[in-house]
């Protein structure tokens, strides 16, 4: 039990890097805002979820930016740590646009914050893919967390590299990986 705890607790500091895979808004509206609040990695403040909730409640906004304004308050209540609040969010975008591939990526690294559910956050990191997210690195990685937590350290060894060769200049998957050895057979 302790060493899932540490597991655990390593895992869930992994996963302290910013959701950030916000949808684009256009324009000088509450939901650009919204969008940039998201979009900038800042330490979020329940300030910035204002202008998310003038759009969502006041603007006429198109279906896209709907969806997109529901992802983006999602990541900032994510940051805000209020998860059950931004896994509604990550739902309602999917609700209304079922191929929102950051919906699934963002409540993938909600489900990381469960101890229990890695296997859940595993098959929305695999959704977020197949769905061509804008963000494939932060899938991998957030995968191999996942992997990670199972038990699957091969696994979660070719994601960290497989983040790492979709952005190589992101410093945590490489850090990731230089805990491994990897010995020939």
């Amino acid at each position: 039990m302790i060493v899932r705890t540490i597991l655990f607790t390593a895992a869930a500091a992994a996963i302290a890097w910013p959701a950030a895979a916000a949808v684009t808004v256009l324009g000088s509206s509450s939901a650009r805002m919204c969008y940039l609040s998201a979009e900038n990695g800042v330490r979020a403040v329940p300030a910035n979820l204002a202008d998310c909730d003038t759009a969502l409640g006041s603007e006429g906004l198109t279906d896209a930016d709907r969806v997109a304004t529901f992802v983006n308050r999602g990541i900032l209540k994510l940051r805000l740590g209020r998860l059950g609040e931004a896994n509604a969010d990550f739902d309602a975008a999917i609700a209304q646009d079922p191929d929102q591939a950051e919906a699934y990526l963002n409540k993938g690294m909600v489900a990381l914050r469960s101890e229990d559910s890695w296997q859940q956050a595993l098959s929305l990191f695999d959704t977020a893919l197949a769905k061509q997210t804008t963000r494939p690195e932060l899938a991998y990685y957030g995968r191999a967390v996942a992997n990670e937590m199972g038990g699957r350290i091969k696994a979660a060894y070719l994601d960290y590299r497989q983040a790492s060769s979709l952005a190589p200049k992101w410093s945590e998957p490489k850090t990731e990986l230089a805990r491994f050895t990897v010995r020939q057979p």
